[in-house]
């Protein structure tokens, strides 16, 4: 069989069931024997697809087979599944949160701030100035604030620390790629794990208070895309080795160029035109869609115990 559909529920709330792989079969041209991943949280189902069937297309009619439940569908060749490089977005992605409205919160202007980020995300204005705008309001505020932002409000994304180190362990090679900014990835790329981070620079004053001002160049959506690039070039990948993931405007390069772009509970433009979209499950969606099992995953007795509950993980102090 030529193509993979995936199905994964949230493992908080298994949901999936025969009875829902037998509609989804039913669903596909000429599918394959199903091949449970984690018993009632993920399964593959091969199908070889018709000549004019895109993966979005088969997708969206398998979810309708299944009566919108509350299950994943991603769909894909079944050759390359396993990627090398994994280029992922921080905020609401790999964390629960939007770093600068927390930051805002501190200074009694989230809603404000919040407000632009949401329309920024959304792809309704540009990032760069919207993000210049954010930024001046934050002007006074000091590191120690900052950093107490990050040990208080931050939370790990269910799954996340499994993905990056069973990828690892695999021998892919992780990037942290954020439009947030670095006193924050430097962090958050430790705490779960990642190779490397990149995001923009928050200046500074000499009394250690922000001056309002982000360093030049901005890291945006063509940032992103370029590191996607320059990091599959420096390992000598091809495209289709490389999996990205986010849930903004401005991830929408480097969902479309890698070989696999999932939307991960992303705003309706971004979820449109990604390869695939995760509404419902956690970050371990992403390594069921690699064909990896249950049993491959690299993963804690504190972390198991933690997404059992469903709940987000709370990050060592830093």
């Amino acid at each position: 069989m030529t193509h993979v559909a995936t199905l994964v529920c949230n493992p908080a709330f298994p949901v999936l069931t025969r009875d829902m792989l037998r509609r989804a079969s039913e669903a596909l041209r000429r599918p394959g024997p199903l091949n449970w991943l984690d018993p009632w949280i993920a399964a593959d189902i091969p199908f070889e697809p018709g000549p004019a069937a895109g993966a979005s297309a088969v997708a969206d009619r398998v979810r309708s087979a299944l009566d919108n439940a509350a299950v994943d569908v991603i769909v894909q060749r079944a050759q390359g599944r396993r990627k090398k490089l994994l280029l992922a977005d921080m905020d609401s992605t790999m964390i629960g949160q939007e770093c600068i409205d927390e930051l805002a919160a501190e200074i009694g202007m989230r809603a404000h701030v919040a407000a632009i980020t949401g329309r920024a995300m959304r792809g309704e204005i540009a990032f760069e100035p919207a993000l210049r705008e954010r930024v001046a309001h934050l002007r006074g505020l000091d590191r120690a604030t900052i950093l107490d932002v990050i040990a208080n409000r931050i939370t790990l994304t269910p799954g996340g620390r499994v993905l990056v180190q069973t990828m690892r362990a695999n021998g892919a090679h992780t990037v942290l790629v954020s439009g947030g900014f670095s006193v924050f990835t430097s962090v958050i790329a430790e705490w779960i794990g990642f190779h490397e981070h990149q995001a923009n620079e928050l200046l500074f004053g000499e009394d250690s208070r922000l001056s309002g001002l982000v360093a030049a160049p901005v890291l945006g959506k063509d940032a992103k895309l370029a590191a996607l690039e320059q990091h599959r070039e420096k390992h000598g990948l091809s495209a289709e080795e490389t999996l990205a993931v986010g849930d903004g405007a401005n991830d929408l390069a480097i969902l479309e160029a890698a070989g696999l772009g999932v939307a991960f509970h992303a705003k309706p433009k971004v979820a449109a035109a990604a390869h695939a979209r995760i509404d419902h499950g956690d970050l371990t969606a992403l390594l069921y869609a690699q064909g990896y099992r249950r049993e491959d995953f690299l993963i804690t007795p504190l972390q198991q115990l933690g997404e059992a509950q469903g709940a987000a993980v709370k990050p060592p102090p830093p």
